[in-house]
């Protein structure tokens, strides 16, 4: 065996040295060491998979050719990969890998047999499965077509989907999407994962938790293969890391994740974040990795509208195959406010309702069903709120509403005013006529039962009045 490698390999790394730039050399060419030169064949010893792999795909031209002028051009060049035992009282496993050929792998004081596909420990695969393989842990019902757009989540949408379409090739990186509990943040981050599966079948994508990071990070600590974990998800074309928010609790977990993060960003990957709160309201978390979460675009859920929350019932109506009636899919979205988990949970009760009791679906139900989702009001709502609210509605002057005046538009404005009044407040028919100019509670009672009979008989007139219910009952809460 020739001895001399050692002058060999330095006088490659002279030349290298003037052609890269300094970081990089010191990054990926100090760590690497000559191990032996036999029959023009140097071999070089690197600390990882990944290592090797990087080489393979940035230098190998600049490493053959540099061979080459020191050893001619039958020069060629080996791997010697280090691989973790798992065992610290054992020395590191090595494996042999010719350069820019066919891998092969040798079991050279090995204790276990080496998967070929898969030298690094991946913790998403079953053991043996190529990269390609990974699981990406994306659940197939989130899509863009089930994620519904409104006034709320418009720019966080779009961003997502330029970002589907085109991973790692915009300034959207990463996506860090944020917003409160049911708001969407996994739904829309998953999304975007099964849309660039569905464009780009060969990258790799891959969905996972905050806390499932840290547990397997944790896991790998105690079998002393952190370089694994790492370098796995270096390999990741598409990283989506849900409820970020969770690193505060979790140092050493950050560290590891700022490496994968440069690299992978470095590497033109696309990252992909969600949290409960913007960025720069993260607490516990390094504010190295905060200035990183900045570098691309963050964008904000908000509680969804009301014509937001109509069209998230009715696709969930029409994926699962139901019918209700309109004023009902009104009454949820009117008096749901606080998020879309708790909106489709609304709905589910509902149904489940209607199936145990065998009883038609009908307002009455859903005002039952919706006391377990709705706050008890704790604003009593005056009988001034109420015909301040429906002569907003019908564009009257509230002066009219107690004039004496057979205008149709007016005397129906009045009679809803009081058959609202006697539904929202505790008054009596008598207080009630007196806030209508002065009119007897025979009046109450007649308007009433007027806009009772035309609601049966008119489905306009009926759709305004439920309208308005809704917007008192809005106002009470």
């Amino acid at each position: 065996m020739d001895k001399s490698f050692d002058k060999i390999w330095a006088s490659c790394l002279d030349i290298i040295k003037d052609i890269v730039e300094w970081q990089h050399f010191k990054t990926w060419f100090e760590p690497i060491k000559p191990v032996s030169l036999k029959e023009k064949i140097l071999t070089i010893q690197v600390p990882s998979q990944f290592f090797y792999e990087y080489l393979e795909e940035h230098y190998v031209s600049l490493l053959a050719k540099t061979l080459k002028r020191e050893l001619g051009k039958e020069a060629r060049l080996e791997y010697r990969i280090m691989v973790d035992s798992g065992n610290s009282k054992n020395k590191p496993l090595t494996t042999d890998i010719p350069g820019h050929g066919y891998r092969s792998y040798s079991n050279n004081e090995m204790d276990f047999p080496l998967v070929i596909n898969n030298p690094v420990k991946n913790p998403f695969v079953i053991p043996g499965l190529k990269k390609m393989q990974i699981d990406p842990q994306l659940n197939s019902a989130y899509t863009f077509d089930t994620f519904i757009e409104g006034d709320c989540n418009r720019v966080a949408r779009r961003a997502g989907k330029t970002v589907a379409e085109k991973p790692g090739g915009t300034s959207f990186n990463p996506l860090v999407v944020y917003g409160g509990v049911g708001l969407g943040k996994t739904h829309l981050a998953q999304a975007i994962g099964n849309e660039v599966k569905n464009l780009n079948p060969n990258k790799v994508v891959l969905y996972v938790s905050s806390e499932k990071f840290i547990n397997q990070f944790i896991d790998h600590g105690r079998n002393n293969a952190i370089n694994d974990f790492i370098h796995f998800y270096q390999l990741i074309d598409v990283l989506i890391i849900d409820d970020i928010q969770f690193f505060n609790r979790a140092e050493k977990s950050q560290d590891a994740f700022f490496s994968i993060f440069n690299h992978l960003h470095q590497s033109g990957k696309q990252l992909i974040l969600t949290s409960d709160k913007s960025p720069k309201d993260l607490e516990g978390v390094q504010e190295r990795l905060l200035s990183r979460f900045r570098w691309g675009l963050s964008a904000d859920l908000q509680v969804p509208d009301y014509e937001t929350k109509i069209e998230i019932l009715d696709i969930k109506m029409k994926n699962d195959g139901l019918e209700m009636p309109r004023e009902v899919v009104k009454y949820i979205a009117y008096n749901i406010n606080s998020n879309v988990r708790e909106l489709e949970g609304a709905l589910i009760s509902l149904l489940a309702q209607s199936s145990l009791n065998k009883r038609e679906i009908d307002l009455e139900l859903a005002k039952k069903v919706l006391r377990n989702f709705v706050k008890s009001s704790t604003k009593e709502i005056t009988i001034d709120a109420i015909q301040k609210m429906v002569c907003e509605y019908f564009d009257v002057a509230y002066d009219k509403l107690l004039q004496k005046t057979r205008k149709r538009e007016i005397v129906q404005a009045r009679q809803i005013s009081m058959f609202l009044s006697k539904a929202f407040t505790k008054n009596s028919l008598k207080t009630i006529g007196e806030h209508f100019g002065g009119r007897d509670h025979t009046t109450v009672i007649h308007s009433c039962q007027t806009v009772k009979d035309l609601m049966d008989t008119d489905s306009l007139f009926k759709e305004s009045v439920l309208e308005l219910q809704q917007k008192v009952q809005l106002a009470a809460m």
